[in-house]
């Protein structure tokens, strides 16, 4: 799961919104709601806006090596980065943008460019143990087995075996709870674990075929070390929940149960891995 430089190559082209829709009462929205949207007005940053919503879902470029159309799947871990918590297509968000891109030496416009996603997206790999050891060329050892503790059925999408280190199980409970708490989870499948720990035998028999160490599979993955996992979020339209299509991806970033997990997943100890939605790895404890 190496960092990947981007391909710096924009296209704008005319766009067709593709918003997640919620069911509302009719009338006018509740206080705190309008509060909400006139905290994400600014007048001073409407051009910016303006520019951000043409590239949210036109952008033409290659995050992790491949080519994707626009960067919304990615605008949730955007947001936190720059410390918004307004839609990317708003004026509040392009303000928040360019205090973050002063703060870096960038360009304060509030407009994003692919160079500012990779910078952002360096720095949300580096908090990953895993990845702080495999750019020091280490990949690490599996735990023992008496360190291993399997969910239980009703934990598990389709009621498969899924392991992880205890402890690490132990704090996907507690997120998990928190989360059904929040009234987030709607899906009955949602939350439910789909994959855990996956030894360095059931690495290279998935390596077999040679194509291993690419965007979508690694073989040295975090798997190995019993602390991450694959959460089912939802799916897009006829594909597995898992599917690094990017429909499916953008689809899954769209959810109530994404959104909150990268608003509150820190709290529990886990990072995700911007790629996949889906891909949660426990820390240790909250940072």
């Amino acid at each position: 799961m190496a960092v990947v430089v981007l391909a710096l190559v924009v296209v704008f082209v005319r766009v067709v919104r593709n918003v997640e829709r919620t069911t509302a009462p009719a009338g006018p929205p509740p206080a705190a709601a309008r509060q909400d949207r006139e905290a994400c007005r600014d007048a001073r940053w409407r051009a910016a806006a303006a520019a951000n919503r043409a590239s949210l879902e036109a952008l033409a470029w290659t995050p992790f090596g491949r080519p994707e159309i626009g960067w919304a799947t990615y605008a949730p871990l955007i947001g936190r980065e720059i410390g918004s918590g307004c839609a990317p297509e708003t004026e509040g968000f392009a303000a928040a943008l360019a205090r973050w891109q002063q703060a870096h030496d960038r360009l304060a416009d509030g407009v994003l460019e692919p160079g500012e996603f990779a910078r952002m997206n360096v720095a949300m790999e580096l908090r990953r143990p895993f990845v702080q050891l495999t750019a020091k060329g280490i990949c690490p050892a599996a735990p023992p087995e008496d360190q291993l503790a399997a969910a239980r059925p009703d934990e598990s999408y389709g009621r498969k075996i899924v392991r992880l280190r205890s402890d690490a199980l132990a704090a996907y409970r507690r997120m998990a709870a928190a989360a059904r708490a929040a009234g987030v989870v709607a899906d009955p499948d949602a939350f439910k674990l789909i994959s855990g720990f996956r030894g360095p035998e059931e690495e290279a028999a998935r390596c077999a075929g040679g194509d291993c160490n690419i965007v979508t599979k690694a073989r040295c993955s975090a798997h190995r070390t019993g602390l991450a996992l694959d959460i089912h979020l939802g799916r897009g339209a006829g594909s597995d929940p898992v599917s690094a299509a990017e429909d499916n991806r953008r689809a899954l970033s769209r959810t109530r149960a994404y959104r909150w997990l990268v608003k509150n997943a820190d709290r529990f100890g886990f990072l995700n891995y911007p790629y996949e939605p889906w891909h949660w790895e426990w820390t240790g404890a909250a940072p």
